[in-house]
């Protein structure tokens, strides 16, 4: 929004309204002290509750003169705004942050920074409640107004989330050597191939966004614009989840099938692998490596991802292997019945996922394409892991907002 200096320059002289707000910044040494961390906060979240706008540092609110910010303090302002939507609204705002000179009054080029904040697909709370723009100013929301903006934000999230706009990207935020997998049969332009595979979506006037699904499987980068859309893996040394102990750890990013290809690699290098010399010898390894496959698959296609703040968490240790997917489990299915029934969160995602062909994968995970969406995932963890361990995997729900799969590991015996 306002992306030519002529247009910003024009847009701040006529003063502030619904989409801009203008800053003057001062600072202490190393130290931001106005505008307060708290009240900025406040004007990020308003807007990420409301629209798309766009907060300008370095500008007079009154007299909307062009002050500027000293060329040496532009990294210390960045930070403090980076930091705010990061640690001070709930959940994480994703804004875009841009360096820029605009002339002052004596046509002298001034440093400023203009954020720009896109309407959010959640409700943002910042450290003095709720807050919605409304003109020039921010307003905080009333009970039956947050009850309402919940519910308008829940209904997007549950009903098809994966086909939903991500606020601020488009086509150029999506991958054409990635894309072109699900493009190359078709004939027509790659826009609307994009836009009839629901990887592009339109808003309401018409401007052409990348899709939830866009974003997590053409994008190099979702988590820029999905924070938390990635996998933290850590190997942990004996049988406690203990940081002193971490062998290693790694925090898995990239188009969901390269999560899957890393997740993998992450397993080969650090599982153990025994040796049995009669007649001949043979390898075996700590966990049979198609059912975490099948595990690992099933953990990025149908986790929930409008659960902001939550990632999937891999975890090893010498006696067993965790994985944590956000969500709880999607239609009727059951603990009990979740050998026996297929479903599935994330429709959209699942079938580019049975697109992507298995390739690079060091192991043995007896797959042709990524999902094959024939329900026998759920199966062959349990069967493959007990062949191994002799155990059978145990999934718990947490809280009913995440699910817990324990593979025990070889040559281990279940913990009571």
């Amino acid at each position: 929004m306002f992306d030519s200096i002529e247009e910003l320059i024009k847009k701040i002289q006529l003063g502030e309204d619904s989409i801009l707000e203008l800053k003057s910044v001062s600072i202490r040494g190393n130290k931001v002290t106005t505008p307060d961390r708290k009240d900025l906060a406040d004007e990020f979240a308003a807007f990420g509750n409301s629209h798309n706008g766009v907060l300008v540092l370095g500008v007079d609110d009154k007299t909307k003169e062009i002050e500027g910010i000293p060329h040496e303090n532009l990294d210390i302002v960045e930070s403090y705004v980076r930091e705010i939507c990061n640690d001070s609204i709930d959940p994480p705002l994703n804004v875009r942050i841009v360096k820029m000179t605009l002339p002052d009054i004596q046509g002298i080029e001034r440093p400023i920074i203009k954020v720009d904040i896109p309407g959010s697909l959640f409700v943002h709370k910042s450290p003095h409640g709720y807050f919605y723009r409304i003109g020039s100013s921010k307003r905080e929301m009333k009970p039956e107004y947050l009850a309402r903006l919940f519910q308008q934000r829940s209904q997007a999230r549950l009903i098809r989330f994966e086909e939903q706009t991500v606020p601020g990207t488009g086509i150029q935020d999506l991958s054409p050597e990635i894309w072109h997998r699900f493009t190359s049969k078709s004939a027509e332009p790659e826009v609307v191939v994009l836009l009839k595979r629901n990887l592009l979506a339109k808003e309401e006037d018409n401007t052409i966004r990348a899709s939830v699904a866009g974003i997590l499987l053409c994008s190099k980068h979702p988590e820029v614009f999905l924070p938390n859309t990635f996998i933290e893996a850590v190997r942990y040394r004996g049988i406690k989840q203990d940081s002193n102990y971490q062998i290693d750890a790694l925090q898995i990013k990239g188009p969901l099938d390269e999560q899957i290809k890393q997740a993998m690699a992450f397993l080969k290098r650090n599982q153990t692998v025994a040796a049995i010399k009669e007649p001949q010898r043979t390898e075996i390894p700590q966990f049979s490596e198609k059912a975490v496959f099948e595990a690992i698959v099933n953990a990025v296609a149908h986790r929930d991802y409008s659960i902001s703040g939550s990632k999937i968490r891999f975890f090893m240790f010498d006696d067993r292997l965790e994985i944590y997917s956000p969500g709880a489990l999607p239609n009727t299915v059951t603990i009990e019945s979740i050998a026996l029934r297929q479903a599935t969160r994330n429709e959209l995602i699942t079938s580019l996922l049975a697109e992507c062909p298995v390739e690079d994968i060091n192991g043995n995970v007896g797959r042709v394409y990524f999902m094959e969406k024939r329900g026998d995932g759920v199966p062959i963890i349990m069967n493959e892991s007990e062949k191994i361990s002799g155990i059978k995997p145990v999934y718990k729900l947490i809280d009913d907002s995440e699910l817990l799969l324990t593979i025990y590991s070889k040559s281990k015996k279940k913990k009571e």
